[in-house]
């Protein structure tokens, strides 16, 4: 018999190998954690809709997504009452200055470039799992915000 998950992330990446690799890390980080995807932010969205109460401990966000983006997700998660405390991690490719500053004042509370290894992917994992969300609205300053592995 499995033990039954005590978290849950949801992902939103329309990179499906990103996706798998991030299902593996997850699973060697944390064998308590349920990972959802979706494939875009319209997905996201929607799985949000159906999915939430209970919301999930952490999304994971990719900015670059078709139909709807992650600047656009983000967004609407923020200004939906029954979302806006959820913590959401912006995970991508990019690490331009001028993303970072525009999620971190729409309210995201890490901004992580994608690892380029998957012990580094597992330790990007592992420190957002440890983060305490608990604290109300919890957000690092703006200079402990953006984290390349």
């Amino acid at each position: 018999m499995s033990a039954k998950p005590n978290r849950s992330i949801f992902l939103a990446d329309d990179d499906a190998d990103d996706c798998m690799l991030f299902e593996d890390a997850l699973k060697e980080v944390s064998t308590t954690t349920e990972l959802i995807t979706a494939n875009d932010g319209v997905e996201l969205i929607s799985l949000m809709e159906n999915a939430v109460p209970p919301p999930p401990d952490v999304i994971f966000l990719d900015l670059n997504m078709p139909r709807k983006n992650g600047f656009e997700c983000l967004e609407q998660i923020r200004s939906t009452k029954a979302w806006e405390a959820i913590p959401v991690v912006i995970f991508s490719t990019t690490g331009q200055e001028e993303m970072v500053r525009k999620v971190y004042a729409q309210g995201a509370n890490f901004f992580i470039r994608k690892p380029g290894s998957f012990p580094k992917l597992k330790q990007a994992i592992k420190q957002v799992l440890d983060t305490d969300w608990t604290k109300q609205n919890w957000k690092p300053a703006a200079e402990n915000f953006y984290y390349q592995y």
